[in-house]
């Protein structure tokens, strides 16, 4: 038997102005895709942004676009999964990329996985150029879950979605945990495409002004409505009301009161109503300006 922590929070009120979800995991969440789309439109979330974290989840992704209008793809390899590909192993941390010396046959298993990422790189590119992907991502660092052995590969990986949306002429989705300085470092030395966007910012708000000085779209998820979270309202307070997008990165990061439950696209009614009581905004408003900057983020 289920406890209330494994059951679905309720349906809100429902949006009077529609909006998108514009980082989601169908993937992974319960349920049927249809089911998940029709609950999520019941409440006014129309429109929702499918990510892919590896080459087989960027592949749904894209299908699943192809399939539906009003899902949208994103595809990527994970921060966490170019450790991964390029070392062969779960954790991503056998040996620094590139080691040499002594550590031939590492040497010769990273230059195997050199190879597995590159191949792995050119399905995502693949998959980029296709007219229903609309973006690449999620991509980025993440220092949370890998250690220094992997941030070589995370880098290299991160620097090669950079030039495939640039290529692709597509949106990039930035996944930034822990790793700010570094994630703003390499898209000022690659150049950042013309739309990009910090997928569940997490950063302060200093940073939050030096994204929006570059342009960059910054994704507000449910972490801006937990009790801790003030250093994240004052970033979302000084952000342009045109740089704001709403996310739920389902099943993930449910808002409150809900924390700690299943996370799906109905909920995004939740958080948009804490950000617009952050702002000091009418409902309406926000929603209007969030459905138009999802929409021209990810040019659709």
């Amino acid at each position: 038997m289920s406890s209330s922590k494994d059951a679905p929070p309720p349906l809100p009120e429902p949006l009077r102005v529609a909006v998108a979800d514009s980082h989601t995991h169908l993937d992974m969440q319960a349920g049927t895709v249809e089911e998940g789309l029709r609950k999520a439109a019941s409440v006014g979330v129309t429109t929702v942004v499918q990510v892919g974290c590896d080459v087989k989840g960027s592949l749904w992704a894209a299908e699943t676009a192809a399939q539906y209008e009003n899902v949208h793809a994103a595809v990527a390899l994970h921060p966490n999964e170019a450790p991964r590909i390029v070392h062969g192993d779960p954790g991503g941390t056998s040996q620094p990329l590139g080691a040499g010396g002594g550590w031939s046959r590492q040497g010769a298993r990273v230059a195997g996985g050199q190879a597995a990422l590159d191949e792995a790189l050119a399905e995502i590119e693949r998959l980029a150029a296709l007219p229903h992907v609309k973006a690449v991502g999620e991509t980025g660092l993440d220092y949370f879950r890998t250690g220094p052995e992997g941030m070589a590969a995370q880098e290299m990986s991160f620097r090669a979605h950079i030039e495939i949306a640039k290529r692709q002429g597509k949106a990039l989705v930035i996944h930034d945990r822990d790793a700010h300085a570094d994630v703003l470092r390499i898209l000022r030395e690659e150049g950042a495409p013309e739309r990009t966007v910090f997928h569940c910012y997490s950063g302060d708000a200093e940073m939050a002004r030096e994204c929006a000085a570059a342009g960059y779209y910054l994704s507000f998820a449910g972490t801006v409505t937990f009790k801790n979270a003030q250093a994240l309202r004052e970033a979302l307070a000084v952000t342009p009301l045109e740089r704001v997008l709403v996310e739920t990165d389902a099943p993930y990061l449910t808002p409150a009161p809900y924390r700690g439950r299943p996370n799906a696209p109905y909920l995004i009614p939740v958080t948009v109503r804490a950000m617009a009581a952050t702002l000091g905004l009418p409902e309406d408003t926000l929603c209007t300006a969030l459905a138009a900057n999802t929409a021209r983020a990810f040019a659709y």
